[in-house]
This record gives structure tokens, sequence and C-alpha cells, in this order.
């Protein structure tokens, strides 16, 4: 059984990659969250969530590997499913 966080704030957010204020981006984008989804989780919590670091940094190299450990745990090779959003998001970051 998964654990589910009950007071999670990504449950108020709209889940929706369509239409004005959406909060994410689709898989062709680059996936991940949109700027209106920063600004509105930012503001239900308080929070401080940034826009992606392609350039490099500190930031890039820990999603960099924590995206990897993912993709090596759900067994996905991005060069047979490229259309997958963990894929495109790690084409976003630049990994």
């Amino acid at each position: 059984m998964a654990y589910v966080q009950c007071n999670s704030p990504f449950k108020k957010l709209q889940h929706t990659t369509t239409g004005k204020g959406r909060h994410f981006l689709t898989a062709k984008e680059g996936a991940g969250m949109a700027q209106a989804g920063r600004n509105a989780y930012n503001k239900e919590t308080g929070g401080d969530l940034k826009a992606p670091q392609p350039g490099g940094g500190a930031r890039r190299d820990s999603y960099c590997a924590r995206s990897k450990g993912q993709m090596n745990m759900h067994n996905i090779d991005c060069s047979k499913t490229p259309d997958k959003r963990i894929c495109a998001a790690r084409r976003r970051w630049k990994c």
C-alpha cells in the first residue's frame, strides 16, 4: 500500500495541463510545473519552488541524481520511450 499524505498541497492544486491557469506542462513541453503552478504552490505552502536550472549547479546535479534513481527503480529507458514525463523533465533540466 502506498503512503498517502493527507494534507498535501498538491491535492489542492489544479492538476491540469490544458487551459488558462494550468499548473503543469505536458510531456511534449518538458513536463514539470508551469510558473502558475509554482506560484500557486508557493502561495499555498509559503514554499520557494524555483524553475528548472538547466545551466548547471547544485540543484541541477541533485535533481538529475534523484530522477536517474527513479528511472532505474521503474525500469524506464528514455531511448525507447522518450515521451514519458520523467524523460521530458530530464531533457528540460539537461540531464
